[in-house]
């Protein structure tokens, strides 16, 4: 699927928005890192992927950011002018862990 130029400024902002509200609405308990957002044809759903830290606090983190999914759109219509805003999705960024595992093992051998 070949993205647009709109959607890729869509997702950009989806991005550095998701990070400051994550940051700006998290208690400090975990490092929470938006590392990526994927947007579904014609922008309908956003999946806003993170990676946290210490790694003990993923599903706390999962779970928090599942909750404030209605004053994350409500900030994100104060914040993105777009036409219809995306229904959004938070997931852990396990293709992120995954890759960060196999440095380390690459880096021990």
């Amino acid at each position: 699927m070949t993205t647009t130029f709109k959607d890729e400024k869509l997702k950009d902002q989806i991005h550095k928005w998701a990070a400051e509200f994550l940051q700006r609405e998290s208690t400090g308990q975990s490092l929470i890192t938006v590392t990526d957002v994927k947007i579904t044809k014609e922008a309908k759903e956003a999946t806003i992927l993170f990676t946290v830290l210490p790694e003990d606090k993923e599903e706390v983190a999962l779970e928090f950011a599942r909750r404030q999914l209605h004053d994350f759109r409500e900030y994100m219509n104060e914040k993105v002018k777009t036409g219809r805003m995306p229904y959004f999705h938070f997931d852990l960024d396990r293709g992120e862990k995954h890759r960060q595992r196999i440095d380390e093992i690459t880096i021990k051998n």
